[in-house]
Parts: structure tokens; C-alpha cells; sequence
């Protein structure tokens, strides 16, 4: 079965959080992947919320789909790898990589020539088309 890619660059500010979400669901319509579109929202925007936060510079986001896997890619500046920390009660913060740990069927992080990639893989019923 073949791989259907898509990649975007976006500057490190809140708006960019929305324009991924808005690229992702747009991606997913026209892969007949709307199924996927619930959890990979919530989850996109969970790493690029971390990618405007704690880097500087671009943010590159990608997605494939293949063998049943939707996996999304987020590339930022910082070397420093994520890491899922427990959150208070009255923490405002702190829960997105754990939604990313139990919504996805996998994640991780990886080092990079200019920083860290982070990525996460869901199941998705792949049309016949992709």
C-alpha cells in the first residue's frame, strides 16, 4: 500500500496551534480519514502547543497514512525532550503528553539537526484511495 504524506511550516506563535488543526482536518477530509480527526486535533494540538511554547523558530508538522497508521510529526528548535509530568489538582497545565500517551497507540521523540521531532501514531481504517 502506498504512503500519503502532507507537511506544513508554521512560525512559533498561538495562531499556529489553530492552523495546524485547521491543516490536519483539511488532510484527513481529503484522505477519507475524518474518523481520525477527533483524537488527531487533540493531539496535534497538544505538540504544537508545546513546539510555540518551548522553541523558537519554525515548527514543521507532518502527516502520513499507511498500513493503518495516521502518524503526525511536529519538528521545533529545542533540543530539550518532552517529558509527561503529573499535574496537580490546580495545575492549569501539564496534562498534554499524557492525553498523547493514552489517546495514541505509540509516541516518542527523536533528536534532530536543529532540535527535536515528536510524533504520535493512531489507528485509522484506511480507505481503499490512499
Amino acid at each position: 500500500m502506498s504512503t500519503a504524506l502532507a507537511s506544513w511550516t508554521f512560525t512559533s506563535q498561538a495562531r499556529s496551534v489553530r492552523r495546524a488543526r485547521q491543516a490536519a482536518r483539511a488532510q484527513l477530509a481529503e484522505w477519507g480519514l475524518q474518523q481520525a480527526c477527533e483524537y488527531a486535533e487533540l493531539l496535534i494540538s497538544e505538540l504544537v502547543t508545546n513546539a510555540v511554547r518551548h522553541a523558537r523558530g519554525l515548527v514543521r508538522m507532518s502527516l502520513s497514512a499507511a498500513d493503518g497508521l495516521l502518524r503526525c510529526e511536529v519538528e521545533d528548535s529545542s533540543p530539550v525532550p518532552p517529558s509527561p509530568r503529573a499535574a496537580s489538582c490546580d495545575d492549569e497545565g501539564s496534562r498534554g503528553l499524557l492525553l498523547v500517551e493514552v489517546l495514541s497507540s505509540g509516541w516518542g521523540s527523536v533528536p534532530t539537526g536543529r532540535g527535536k521531532l515528536v510524533w504520535f501514531e493512531v489507528p485509522v481504517r484506511m480507505p481503499a484511495h490512499v
